[in-house]
């Protein structure tokens, strides 16, 4: 079976996420050779963006914290009820620390074992296409793209493609582009995980 995951799936696992545990089962269940994972070249890059973007939020965040923290100190009343705020900004940036880590680990496991769909110059113009006709990002053209080449390639009996944003690809063209290829969608990754503990039983 043909799993296919994209970047909310990396996300998952690194920020250890609502849904973590499917998605940790199913990275297993390929680490131990019992389904084919299959994720995008461009799901693996994805996530750094995401994350890059966040931790630059949070430092600004921290600066103005702690820039108020310094004014409010100057109020004797109220510098010692600061001593906890002050740990809490700290807590902002060590968290994004070990988030970038957990990310470089998880990304570390999904090459080792999961199937890298490349990026190229074919899948790229026919994201271009699955933008008009199916109302995608660019983004989410460039995965849907990435999965549809594959599936035409390897020729599954059996597949299913996860995704934790229900507004992504929940499209009926989207699903019924799919299921001509013997691939059905999971909007969960708990439900895709149930499904694929079904079909290995």
């Amino acid at each position: 079976m043909n799993v296919y995951v994209e970047s909310n799936f990396v996300l998952e696992l690194a920020l250890i996420q609502e849904q973590y545990a499917s998605c940790e089962e199913i990275l297993q269940l390929c680490e131990a050779s019992r389904i084919r994972l299959v994720i995008p070249a461009y799901s693996l890059a994805e996530p750094y963006e995401t994350l890059t973007r966040r931790h630059k939020q949070r430092r600004r965040m921290k600066q103005e914290l702690d820039a108020e923290f310094r004014q409010l100190s100057r109020t004797a009343s109220l510098s010692e009820q600061l001593a906890g705020f002050r740990d809490l900004t700290t807590l902002l940036i060590s968290a994004a620390q070990q988030e970038s880590q957990r990310l470089e680990s998880v990304r570390s496991r999904l090459i080792d074992v999961a199937e890298v769909v490349p990026l190229g110059t074919s899948v790229l113009a026919a994201a271009t296409q699955y933008q008009r006709t199916h109302g995608l990002s660019a983004q989410d053209a460039i995965v849907y793209s990435s999965v549809l080449t594959h599936l035409k390639r390897v020729h599954a009996s059996e597949n299913c493609f996860l995704n934790r944003n229900a507004t992504d690809f929940d499209d009926q063209n989207v699903v019924e582009e799919l299921a001509g290829h013997n691939c059905q969608l999971f909007l969960q990754f708990d439900a895709g995980c149930s499904f694929i503990r079904g079909a290995l039983r």
